[in-house]
């Protein structure tokens, strides 16, 4: 006699995007890791040549935006090289940062660029998934993640455990790309997107597929005003965004009340 699941249709795979290409759930997190393994140690400089350098300011304005208090203690998720953590210690008297990355070579980065500049007694850097964080309910004072959240499989289970790991009266900031652009721009912002950025990325950084990946990934991301829909049924209150550079990146807030 046949079992109940032996006359079960197969289950039907989950399937994720990569970019504008269609993968299964499972396959996607390894891919991404690729991607970050290829590019860790020119990361930072390529995000420089990218953005003219704008993106200095745009990250210069979510710490401005948080307005670290003495003491505070900072999850920064997705941000293997610092350079969120690194200005957060720098505005914040007392402050202490963990980063949270699932990528060994960008946190490899990281702790390096940590013990040239004098941070590493502030910072710890952990190898983690931003979907299984492995840090206690209510630990943290503010969670910070700057264009690394697109890059996860299951974006409500990231926003789920940002939740889970603040302190009521703690503070979710997500700096993303927005491919929600000022139509007058669109146009020249497309183009300069597919055809010029995979090719800075040869260039500079040997690595044409990676940069066409982060482009088709923008594209992929939700626009700001579902996304910040995301962050409220995640459980987040006194929610909001802002758009910068005619709406290329948004900055999104919302608090653990």
């Amino acid at each position: 006699m046949a079992s109940n699941n032996e006359n079960m249709p197969p289950r039907e795979e989950a399937t994720t995007h990569f970019g504008f290409k269609t993968v299964d759930e499972a396959s996607k997190a390894g891919m991404v890791r690729e991607v970050f393994d290829s590019v860790a140690d020119d990361y930072d400089r390529m995000n420089d040549v990218m953005s003219v350098g704008v993106h200095r300011l745009w990250k210069n304005s979510m710490i401005n935006t948080l307005n670290p208090r003495p003491g505070m203690h900072l999850l920064d998720v997705a941000g293997g090289t610092g350079d969120i953590a690194f200005r957060f210690l720098d505005a914040c008297a007392g402050g202490t940062v963990t980063v949270s990355d699932i990528n060994a070579e960008m946190l490899r980065v990281g702790a390096k660029r940590a013990e040239e500049n004098g941070y590493r007694d502030r910072a710890e850097f952990v190898c983690a998934d931003a979907q299984k964080l492995p840090f206690p309910d209510c630990s943290m004072d503010a969670y910070t993640i700057a264009f690394g959240i697109r890059n996860v499989t299951r974006i409500e289970e990231a926003l789920s455990e940002a939740y889970r790991v603040l302190k009521p009266g703690g503070r979710f900031l997500c700096l993303e790309f927005s491919h929600e652009i000022l139509p007058l721009f669109k146009k020249a912002y497309d183009a300069y997107s597919f055809n010029v950025i995979p090719k800075m990325g040869e260039i500079v950084a040997n690595d044409y597929d990676s940069y066409e990946y982060l482009v088709e990934s923008i594209r992929r991301f939700p626009v700001p005003a579902k996304f910040e829909a995301m962050i409220k049924t995640a459980g987040f209150e006194r929610t909001s965004y802002r758009t910068m550079s005619v709406g290329v990146v948004a900055l999104h807030s919302g608090w653990r009340i």
